[in-house]
């Protein structure tokens, strides 16, 4: 990966960043810049709303006027607020369409014309194992991550110079379990995440081993979960 630009947009620990960049990652989380630059590489953080296309936009331009392109962008924003449907959740509903799917669709359109303009490029997708499957209490979580799936195929199929890449990651310990939802589920979760969760630094690798793939390889979909998930 050395001597690409690379956006990172979305809540990761300080492994999943610390894997992916050795070039100089830009993305949205100060502490995690922080960890990098203390590192010795190349980072620039700032903040950005992805539910807010003027914001994802200002991101991206923002990083082409400094660095003159961008060749990975890596969709990771998400929130999971867990619940029943006969619950009801509907500003719940709202906010994880607006994070976990119109934000990945946000930034596509950000970075998409560059890539093309360039005949180059690289996007990431993080969805889920749950973008497999449906669990009872994550129906609208799974649909969003279905979404992404389905968007990052057909994106694929519809160019030949950007490679797409979705990382579908099972039980991670991130801060997902803390957006919300029923309290009684998220806490089954966190328990769950504590018997057979990994590490962020495993989908931190997954990441950097589609990306690092010569630029004829297309690494279509890499699925990520713990030896003892089911």
């Amino acid at each position: 990966m050395r001597g690409k630009a690379g956006l990172f947009r979305g809540e990761a620990g300080p492994a999943r960043a610390q894997e992916v960049p050795d070039i100089g990652l830009r993305h949205g989380l100060a502490h995690v810049f922080t960890e990098l630059t203390e590192a010795g590489h190349r980072a620039e953080s700032t903040q950005l709303d992805v539910t807010d296309r003027a914001s994802v936009e200002a991101f991206v331009s923002g990083a082409l006027e400094r660095h003159g392109r961008v060749d990975v962008l890596v969709n990771n924003a998400g929130i999971m607020p867990l619940g029943f449907m006969e619950e009801l959740r509907v500003d719940e509903w709202d906010r994880m369409i607006d994070v976990n799917l119109r934000g990945v669709l946000y930034g596509i359109a950000a970075v998409l014309p560059t890539m093309g303009e360039r005949r180059s490029g690289h996007i990431v997708n993080v969805a889920s194992t749950a973008g497999h499957r449906v669990d009872p209490t994550g129906v609208v979580y799974c649909a969003t991550k279905f979404a992404v799936r389905a968007v990052s195929d057909g994106l694929r199929q519809e160019t030949t110079d950007v490679r797409v890449t979705v990382v579908s990651p099972g039980l991670t310990k991130t801060e997902l379990t803390h957006s919300g939802g029923n309290d009684a589920q998220q806490d089954a979760v966190r328990s769950a995440l504590d018997a057979v969760g990994i590490d962020a630094s495993a989908i931190a690798r997954a990441i950097g081993y589609a990306i690092a793939q010569p630029d004829d390889v297309n690494v279509n979909e890499v699925v990520v979960q713990g030896t003892a998930q089911l």
